[in-house]
């Protein structure tokens, strides 16, 4: 048995190599479709990583309070796209005090904008932060130059702006910015300090934003009177679960809502541990429903490979007529074209599987070194797998019926076929 398939698969070799370019053109749909399944998954571990580690920057003692009532296990609304004004600068502010939640260290409000900076003759587009004092402690952010807003500035509505490092070297280049005027909106501000490089903190570059005091921000630049998010530190990890309901208790009750079932809230809170598990779920559900997707591909792949082992069953019936004439019998001939089949997915696969980690390793330093990211680079086992296997099966189903229909040729037909 052993020597049967030593000799189908030598038979098969001679065949595909004899016909090069129509065996690499029916692989053609094999490669491309087992490197999609590869650079899907690969990219998506990698995206799943970074979303995870700036969900981990914030540290696993803060709470994020969007607005907008999410369902437990879902993004909130305004986590996607969907603007919301159930928030505000007030609801900070009670729960700052700390009356019915002790355990709060810091709470921060943020309010955004994308906004056209201009300097002299310097114009940068850029994001602009609304903030409160409590950002540098939340953050863990230093100021490089200059300082940062007070408390009193915060609500005064105080014409100053603290750059990032990245918006200063846009803006002033090598010239210096604290006590430069900059203009927001037609608004005059002054800068009066200059950011440490941070990087991303929870999905936003602070190195390219501005940062405005709050107030300033909501009255001057935006024109509204609602915040984006709230982020609250909690003294201890522990803490945060009986911080939660504290904040729930506080923000039902500034907000006037009697129901206590949640049903009825305005705002959506979650730990950095609970943000992480659906960010989990999703980003797993997501990957290997492309990867999925990417598979079917190989489908056409392997209708691709059954039409052309039919179109070699039909130019070489001769050679099969004389094989069979010459005491070849049926499974000789049926092992021999499922044999070529397999290869051809097999090879294809493996292909595949080599320029899909070349093209993911290949994505990953262009997002590294060009967009600054920190993206992991990860090919995992369960991809590889699923190449070669669904590469295989596809071989073995289309390349059934062609191998059947050799094996039941007539030799005495086949020997007169022209």
């Amino acid at each position: 048995m052993l020597e049967l398939y030593k000799q189908g698969i030598k038979l098969s070799a001679n065949s595909l190599l004899a016909n090069k370019t129509r065996s690499f053109l029916t692989m053609l749909g094999i490669i491309i479709g087992v490197s999609a399944v590869i650079i899907i998954m690969a990219v998506g571990t990698g995206a799943q990583s970074l979303i995870l580690s700036q969900i981990e920057s914030l540290g696993g003692d803060t709470i994020g309070i969007m607005p907008g009532k999410a369902e437990e296990g879902s993004m909130p609304p305004s986590a996607m796209g969907i603007s919301i004004i159930s928030l505000t600068y007030d609801d900070a502010q009670t729960l700052l005090k700390g009356n019915n939640a002790p355990n709060i260290i810091t709470v921060v409000a943020y309010s955004n904008s994308v906004e056209n900076v201009t300097w002299r003759s310097h114009s940068y587009s850029t994001d602009i932060g609304g903030t409160t004092v409590g950002h540098l402690e939340l953050t863990k952010a230093e100021v490089a130059e200059g300082r940062f807003f007070n408390k009193e500035e915060e609500t005064n509505l105080s014409k100053i702006a603290i750059l990032g490092s990245q918006a200063k070297e846009e803006i002033f280049g090598e010239s210096e910015a604290i006590g430069q005027k900059i203009k927001i909106k037609k608004q005059t501000f002054e800068v009066i300090g200059i950011m440490e490089e941070k990087g991303n903190v929870g999905f936003q570059n602070f190195d390219s934003t501005i940062l405005l005091p709050i107030k300033t921000m909501q009255k001057l630049v935006a024109g509204i009177n609602h915040v984006s998010i709230i982020r609250v530190k909690v003294d201890k990890e522990e803490n945060i679960d009986k911080t939660t309901e504290d904040i729930k208790s506080t923000l039902r009750e500034q907000h006037d809502i009697k129901d206590t079932s949640g049903v009825s809230d305005d705002f959506t809170i979650r730990s950095a541990a609970q943000a992480m598990d659906i960010v989990k779920q999703i980003t797993n559900a997501l990957k290997f429903f492309l990867a999925a997707m990417a598979a079917m591909s190989l489908v056409v792949g392997g209708i691709g490979i059954m039409n052309i082992m039919l179109v070699n069953v039909t130019e070489r019936t001769r050679e099969i007529g004389l094989r069979k004439a010459i005491g070849a019998q049926n499974k000789n001939l049926l092992l021999q074209f499922l044999i070529e089949s397999i290869v051809l997915t097999l090879v294809g696969g493996i292909i595949g599987i080599i320029l899909g980690i070349l093209i993911s390793l290949l994505i990953t330093l262009v997002i590294k070194n060009m967009m600054g990211y920190d993206w992991k680079f990860e090919i995992s086992f369960l991809a590889i797998l699923m190449g070669i296997g669904v590469s295989t099966s596809v071989g073995l189903i289309f390349g059934i019926y062609p191998a059947r229909k050799a094996s039941k040729l007539d030799p005495i037909e086949a020997l007169r076929y022209e």
